[in-house]
């Protein structure tokens, strides 16, 4: 995933950003009484909405369509949200559409996040009510349209897969209503349905809506894109990290055929072509000189070793690179003497690595502006956008397409990748469209990693074999620099998963603090943020406390969330439990971890063996709590996701670097899980009827612990940095 839900409004521009925005588009005049809202809506979408609102298009033939404010990239919440209508609708989900919103955060924003955006596994939670409404306000509006033509009183009529009906026997579709309805004035507070007369939400009828298409090929990714008259452009980027361009003879790439122009743009030197190939050939043909005057010029090695250094206390700190304390309670009572375990764990920059690198269609001039790509976060592409052309955000157009994987790449401060594509459209000029291509080599190179990080832990135990003291130190880049921080004045994406555990608030005394070296490398959020870490670290932890202890680590947990209220944590680990039974699978041993993050709790008993050095990961039995569950089996599939993205990481995904040259530049040196050794992941459940948590997410960090702890009981050694496999 995706990017953290209550940092994301973090990511607007400042007041006097947005005065320059205004200036600029309105020739230097200051746009008085502009709102930040007005200026994010103006010219977006500003036709009207029709009667049902900005979410619900039903059309004459009562075909009826959800507006869904959400990029679709995978995740498969078009249908979720789609449901969350059409079961407070009564709609026929068989012939439900979902089409793509504008950008227009004054009406689509993420009301997690305060911008139109999708990530933090926020789509379905921060939907919920508000589509709920929807739908119950337009059946609402049809039951008035029926009880009218028929002179009935509105609570005997009821409505079920697109049908209104009558005891007496009349009915009509929404076609033969729709006309009625739409004159309708829609309640300000619909009656909802009790959630036990659901017949949609919850069953294994909600089905992706985009299967089929991109099953045949006839959905629209952003490569698709072809416009009248558009180039294609690449660009050269310095290969270290903070470096610039020098000087550039661009002469060989312009004698390439199809090659129309080379320049210099903020990121590097563009060259823009006809096509992909030419483009191609012609940045291979520059020769570009780089400024390292400011460059990343250390390798992997040599950061970790300067981590490693502050956490131990023998690099100094500084004035500007100070520990910050996000934990502190019970500090200066000594440790006692019961037994010590100590620790420490290195965790490697990680790629985002998705399917459909980064790329973006822009076209500039001739008095519009306009993006075509599979946008994560509109608004931040508007106002970046904005800047650069002088506009009013809001006037920026956005077509969101279908993306092929994001994982969070797709959302960053800077929009860098979007914001390349307008420099070069920019200088085009001519509203001439322009689609930028980033190779596989430019997205595994071009930075906005999962940062590298270290974790120092020392814990005392007391005399119940429980801890008593819990010394803990974090370093890492963070993720918000330049952002409001969190409730204690720390990035608290780097420490989220320590911060809060019920293993902490367990301790008597505990002294956590986090510092945050800076680095030229861009970093960025990764599918579940502080939990890639984290929860590692914890959960490996408290199995390396259980066994120190001499208890089951089962039972070790139960203790602590019992002492702790962690009571959905209890009950997703008690229902995993009950779900994989009493023996492992001939030949495997178990291994459990629990962690919760984005409102859910995952637990996991991963069946580990050892084949050699590398561990093979057979049944993964998960369990998770996140609240209603409107699509179970897209619940399964986000699990199966999950799990398989999170071992594919902790077995072989890692990014060095080598005199500050990332030496990872594909999948042949960036090894990912192949299908054979995909395990086989069962998926339950707990059941509940609270608000819908995340769920793209949390089933990300819970399988390499899980698997760490397996290998603990099998050899008894831990596993102290990742990837499991070497080399």
């Amino acid at each position: 995933m995706n990017a953290p839900v209550k940092h994301i409004t973090a990511a607007l521009t400042t007041r006097r950003q947005m005065m320059v925005i205004s200036a600029a588009a309105a020739g230097g005049a200051l746009l008085v009484g502009c709102s930040p809202a007005d200026m994010l809506a103006m010219g977006a979408d500003n036709k009207h909405f029709g009667p049902f609102g900005p979410f619900l298009r039903i059309d004459a033939d009562g075909v009826v369509s959800v507006v869904n404010k959400h990029i679709e990239f995978g995740q498969g919440s078009h249908a979720g949200l789609a449901a969350i209508v059409a079961e407070e609708l009564g709609a026929d989900w068989d012939k439900i559409k979902v089409v793509q919103s504008a950008a227009n955060a004054k009406v689509y924003a993420n009301l997690d996040q305060g911008v139109q955006g999708t990530g933090g596994s926020s789509a379905i939670h921060n939907s919920w009510d508000q589509l709920r409404k929807v739908g119950a306000a337009t059946r609402a509006m049809f039951v008035s349209a029926a009880a009218a033509r028929w002179k009935v009183a509105a609570d005997e009529i009821s409505v079920t897969n697109g049908v209104v009906a009558h005891p007496s026997g009349r009915s009509a579709s929404f076609a033969d209503l729709v006309a009625d309805a739409a004159k309708v004035a829609p309640p300000a507070s619909p009656k909802l349905k009790d959630p036990k007369a659901y017949t949609l939400i919850g069953t294994d009828r909600v089905k992706r809506k985009d299967s089929l298409a991109k099953a045949t090929g006839t959905a629209r990714f952003t490569q698709d894109v072809r416009l009248p008259h558009m180039l294609t452009a690449m660009v050269a980027h310095s290969p270290r990290f903070g470096g610039k361009v020098k000087s550039f003879d661009s002469d060989a790439a312009k004698k390439i055929p199809g090659v129309t122009d080379v320049f210099e743009i903020p990121t590097g030197v563009a060259v823009v072509a006809q096509n992909t190939y030419a483009a191609r050939q012609g940045r291979d043909a520059l020769k570009v000189e780089w400024d390292d005057a400011h460059a990343e010029m250390r390798s992997s090695d040599a950061i970790l070793a300067t981590y490693k250094g502050l956490a131990s206390g023998k690099t100094a700190t500084t004035d500007k690179l100070k520990w910050q304390a996000f934990d502190s309670h019970g500090v200066g009572v000594a440790p006692g003497d019961g037994k010590v375990v100590e620790v420490s764990y290195d965790f490697p920059f990680l790629a985002h690595a998705p399917m459909e690198p980064m790329n973006c269609v822009a076209e500039t001039g001739a008095g519009r502006t306009k993006l075509t790509s599979g946008s994560q976060i509109p608004t931040l592409d508007q106002l970046n956008t904005g800047m650069i052309v002088g506009v009013l955000p809001g006037s920026v157009e956005v077509e969101t397409l279908f993306a092929g994987g994001s994982f969070g790449r797709r959302a960053n401060f800077k929009s860098d990748y979007v914001t390349e594509c307008v420099h070069i459209a920019k200088h085009v000029g001519g509203g001439r469209p322009v689609k930028l291509v980033w190779t596989r080599e430019d997205d595994m190179t071009g930075g906005y990693y999962r940062p590298m990080v270290h974790h120092a832990v020392k814990v005392t135990l007391g005399a119940d074999g429980y801890p008593a003291h819990w010394h803990h130190r974090v370093v890492s880049q963070s993720l918000m620099k330049g952002s409001p921080m969190g409730k204690k004045g720390v990035d608290e994406t780097a420490v989220e998963g320590v911060l809060g555990s019920p293993y902490l608030r367990a301790t008597p005394v505990v002294d956590a603090q986090v510092i945050l070296p800076d680095s030229p490398i861009p970093v960025l959020w990764w599918r579940s943020v502080g939990a890639t870490h984290s929860a590692f670290v914890m959960e490996h932890t408290i199995d390396q406390l259980a066994h120190a202890a001499g208890k089951d680590p089962v039972d070790y947990r139960r203790t602590l969330y019992t002492k702790t209220g962690a009571t959905r944590r209890l009950a997703t680990l008690d229902l995993a439990v009950a779900k994989a039974g009493i023996n492992p699978t001939a030949g495997y041993t178990r291994g459990v971890a629990v962690h919760e993050c984005f409102g859910s709790v995952v637990a996991q008993i991963a069946e580990v063996k050892m084949e050699g050095s590398v561990p093979r990961v057979g049944r993964v039995v998960t369990a998770i709590d996140c609240g209603t569950a409107v699509s179970p089996d897209q619940i399964a599939a986000q699990m199966e996701g999950g799990t398989c993205f999170g071992l594919s990481a902790a077995l072989y995904g890692q990014i060095t670097l080598k005199d500050g040259v990332v030496e990872e530049k594909n999948f042949d040196a960036y090894r990912v899980l192949r299908m054979s050794e995909a395990p086989h992941v069962e998926t339950f459940i707990v059941p509940s009827t609270a608000h819908p948590s995340g769920v793209g997410e949390p089933g990300t960090p819970v399988i390499g612990p899980a698997v760490a702890n397996a290998i603990l009981a099998i050899t008894g050694r831990p596993t102290t940095s990742l990837p499991f496999v070497k080399g």
